[in-house]
């Protein structure tokens, strides 16, 4: 015994629904929508840093207070008080900067790295400063997101290393 015509027209049509379903999804995973250009936050929002590490300096919160390792010679090492590694850390989870379109860049010229540990994150964060043409660029690894800095931001983000 046979579908009747009704049940018949039931099925191609569910059937229709739900190939337009997966092709829409699939659509938008082949051709994810590009992200609009503007002021993002360089680290999540009501982000909990761990520690911050740059090449040869780590920031690291131990219970309630932070505190500086280096192995910079120590004519580099300043000396930091809690409250300059607290204000570095604010700094780095307050800021916004725009985000622009990828720039032409030799991906292994990195000028710095900035490699943050976040609470309730498995694997860290890591950002990329590039210093092209006279400008400074940040690349933000996770995200694949190119964010424009000023000289003064850049110095003051990655002041413990002197950029």
């Amino acid at each position: 015994m046979g579908l009747s015509r009704k049940a018949w027209n039931n099925v191609v049509i569910f059937s229709m629904l739900i190939m337009i379903f997966f092709l829409n999804g699939l659509h938008h995973k082949l051709n994810p929508p590009e992200e609009e250009l503007g002021s993002v936050r360089v680290l999540p929002e009501q982000s909990f840093v761990l520690a911050l590490a740059y090449p040869g300096v780590k920031i690291e919160r131990i219970g309630t207070s932070w505190r500086i390792e280096s192995e910079l010679p120590s004519s580099d090492q300043k000396g930091y008080t809690e409250q300059d590694l607290v204000a570095i850390v604010k700094l780095w989870q307050s800021s916004e900067l725009e985000m622009i379109s990828p720039p032409q860049v030799n991906t292994e010229q990195a000028v710095s790295v900035a490699t943050f540990w976040l609470a309730a994150e498995e694997l860290p964060l890591s950002y990329q400063l590039y210093h092209i043409n006279g400008e400074y660029v940040l690349f933000a690894k996770r995200s694949h997101r190119w964010l424009q800095l000023t000289p003064q931001q850049a110095r003051q983000l990655f002041k413990p290393i002197e950029v």
